[in-house]
């Protein structure tokens, strides 16, 4: 299971009278959708003193999660959200799981849904199995993808641009500049795909060029290799992790020398507007995309996008349920 298909991941994620009965990708999904998640996440929103949202939209439902790939951010705020709203959740492990003993991802799908579990959801390196195994589920079964591959995230990409609707709500005035590994970031993937379905005003995008994406994606997108320019007057500036293999691909040395070259600084916020707001899907790396200064600074939301992905996934779990059921 290694071809995608980004049509493939629209199609299969509605049920034959167009209600989504999946989540697979933010691809065809229209302003109104992604609008109305944003408000029912809003909804689930509470204050950091104040008690968690809670109610039974998925009482006696079973959630399962899947992570096949390492997770703490995601994971976690997925069984939270599921628990407030009443569910059943199974935290698989994936190293003690029969899939380290060769079974395959659908016979564990399979398994689960004839413990009667009713939404899956998954974390995966592999391009395309969400969609490639969501033909295959009961049809009171749905699929959540919470990660995939390079190719698409899209519970963070709805989280940030709800991050940035409760500090600047009209999108269509905002320049926004997403920086670093563009090329192999799922979240830069999602999130631009949110923000350019509710209309974005403008995106700018950042990085070496080696880790610049393809000219078919992002598009409409201003691209740079310069930050300094990039950041220039923006009002939301999001940095992404990068990798250590990934410096050596684009020909920068060491931690230090990206951070120099396209690390956001509290001098280099200083050309962005000053009520600009920074974000980081994380986990950071201090020091080299982003510095203690920035990440712990008056400007940045970072903690917010966390407290949000919460409510975002609490809002795609009672939507995707009804979706299911019909209701």
């Amino acid at each position: 299971m290694s071809n995608f298909d980004t049509r493939q991941s629209q199609q299969v994620q509605r049920t034959s009278d167009g209600r989504l009965r999946h989540l697979i990708t933010l691809d065809g999904l229209s302003r109104a959708e992604i609008t109305s998640l944003l408000d029912m996440a809003q909804f689930y929103v509470r204050k950091p003193h104040e008690l968690p949202a809670r109610d039974q939209s998925l009482a006696g439902h079973t959630v399962a999660n899947l992570f096949f790939e390492p997770s703490t951010r995601t994971r976690v705020s997925f069984e939270l959200a599921a628990q407030r709203l009443g569910a059943y959740v199974v935290n698989l492990d994936m190293q003690t799981s029969s899939r380290v003993k060769g079974e395959t991802v659908l016979d564990t799908l399979y398994t689960l849904q004839a413990m009667h579990a009713d939404v899956l959801v998954m974390r995966d390196a592999e391009p395309g199995l969400p969609a490639q195994v969501a033909p295959f589920v009961a049809p009171h079964v749905s699929i959540l993808n919470a990660g995939e591959a390079h190719v698409s995230h899209p519970t963070q990409g709805l989280l940030d641009a709800l991050t940035i609707r409760q500090h600047k709500p009209d999108f269509s005035k905002l320049s926004i500049l997403i920086v670093g590994d563009l090329m192999h970031s799922r979240v830069a993937r999602s999130t631009w795909r949110a923000l350019d379905t509710v209309g974005i005003g403008e995106v700018r995008i950042a990085g070496p060029s080696h880790l610049l994406p393809p000219a078919n994606e992002f598009t409409g997108a201003v691209r740079y290799t310069d930050i300094n320019q990039a950041i220039k007057d923006v009002d939301v500036v999001m940095a992404l992790r990068i990798q250590k293999e990934r410096m050596n691909e684009a020909h920068i040395p060491d931690d230090a020398g990206y951070c120099r070259e396209f690390g956001l600084t509290p001098e280099r916020m200083k050309l962005a507007r000053p009520d600009a707001i920074v974000m980081h899907p994380a986990p950071m790396n201090r020091g080299v995309e982003i510095t203690n200064e920035v990440a712990d600074g008056k400007q940045s939301v970072i903690q917010q996008q966390v407290t949000n992905g919460v409510a975002i996934r609490m809002a795609v779990l009672a939507t995707i349920a009804r979706g299911a059921h019909g209701q």
